[in-house]
């Protein structure tokens, strides 16, 4: 269920998009941001209830963008790891067999304990600094399986 917060947040779009269609990203932000970043099933059938838009519309929105969250459970660190044709190219695939040996998960999935989740992404937009990826709002860039290790212990 929305709080009366995240409410009040998404009507004040209102004043910025008038066309409801275009509140959806402002939308699911707003709860993503107020949930830990991460959306639920319910989450997005509420922004769809409150906006007046198909759930099929807010989901689609939802996992077509990186920045939004929708693994469920979703640890408490999202990390996305880039596997465009320059990440590929330069080891992405060898820091994913990394994670997944670390953390004992694969893309897609989240830790016993909820920390991490990996997810696979298409692109992140630093191909000049490949192979990277992204925990939560963090980059990080020209990664080798030995910085992943460095990063983690920060988490």
């Amino acid at each position: 269920m929305l709080t009366e917060k995240m409410i009040e947040e998404i009507k004040a779009l209102d004043n910025l998009y008038p066309d409801t269609r275009s509140q959806v990203m402002g939308a699911l932000w707003v709860v993503q941001r107020a949930r830990a970043w991460k959306l639920t099933k319910t989450d997005l059938e509420d922004i769809a209830a409150l906006l007046d838009i198909s759930p099929v519309e807010i989901q689609a929105a939802a996992t077509f963008y990186t920045m939004y969250n929708v693994i469920e459970p979703m640890g408490r660190y999202h990390i996305q790891v880039c596997q465009n044709i320059s990440c590929t190219l330069l080891g992405a695939e060898n820091l994913i067999a990394h994670l997944e040996k670390v953390l004992g998960i694969k893309p897609g999935e989240t830790t016993a304990d909820k920390k991490f989740s990996i997810t696979t992404v298409e692109c992140l937009g630093s191909c000049g600094t490949a192979p990277m990826m992204q925990i939560n709002d963090d980059y990080y860039e020209s990664l080798t399986p030995q910085k992943v290790d460095e990063i983690l212990q920060n988490y």
